[in-house]
């Protein structure tokens, strides 16, 4: 079935969870990626507990933050991470198509990436001092709205090849659609004393991963696994940030 293969191929793809791998092929592919933000649900419930736990042993407010931010990239592979710095390598080239598309193929990282992941691992890490641990799930879940939202047809590749070949345009806007209102509305519940906070940092980091694959598909001709990578430490970040305002 699409369904078992999908959910594994989910797993498998955006965590480090020991899952075995199934069936991968676009059938499965549009599962994945429309189940991606129940998978961000469930790394943010293991995170969510992490601090929690590093909380309650005292650890100072700093260090339960940084150990947390740390844990995720390491239940990740630094996937996300490593797909934010060639993103805004290639966009910081100022190339286009192809000439770009080689700049994100290339091992090492230029100035523009290590300081897109200083930068952003700062801000998670300063975020996480403070916020409710109902709030890094909402921020988890809702990182990983950014994938069927890339993947949404009519969301071309940049290659014929690659994760972005595999999952381009795989999944129906409804579903899409449905998963974004789903993670703002339970949003609230990360800001119970303000309960438009949590949905308003939702939308605008939802607005901001639009943004990014309109500028992908402008400046690269489509997605790839890259720029989904990028998406979700952008979803991730703008979340968080919102739901750290008092």
């Amino acid at each position: 079935m699409s369904l078992g293969a999908g959910v594994r191929l989910s797993i498998t793809t955006l965590t480090v969870l020991p899952v075995r791998a199934g069936r991968v092929d676009r059938p499965a592919a549009a599962v994945a990626m429309s189940v991606a933000p129940a998978v961000g649900a469930v790394l943010g419930l293991i995170l969510a507990a992490l601090l929690g736990l590093l909380r309650e042993a005292h650890a100072p407010e700093l260090v339960a933050a940084a150990v947390t931010v740390t844990a995720a990239a390491l239940l990740t592979r630094g996937m996300h991470l490593d797909g934010l710095a060639d993103t805004i390598d290639a966009l910081g080239s100022y190339r286009r198509g192809d000439a770009a598309l080689q700049i994100m193929k290339k091992s090492d990282i230029g100035p523009f990436g290590v300081a897109a992941i200083a930068l952003t691992l700062l801000l998670q890490a300063a975020t996480l001092t403070t916020l409710p641990l109902a709030a890094v799930v909402v921020a988890f879940a809702a990182s990983r709205v950014a994938i069927p939202l890339a993947c949404r047809r009519g969301v071309p590749a940049a290659r014929p090849e690659g994760l972005g070949a595999l999952v381009a345009g795989t999944v129906p806007m409804p579903v899409a659609v449905a998963a974004a209102a789903l993670v703002v509305g339970a949003a609230a519940a990360a800001t119970p004393d303000r309960p438009w906070q949590g949905p308003v940092a939702v939308v605008v980091s939802l607005l901001a991963v639009l943004g990014l694959v309109r500028h992908a598909v402008r400046r690269f001709g489509g997605i790839t696994g890259d720029v989904l990578g990028a998406a979700v430490e952008v979803a991730t970040t703008i979340t968080l940030v919102g739901l750290s305002f008092r």
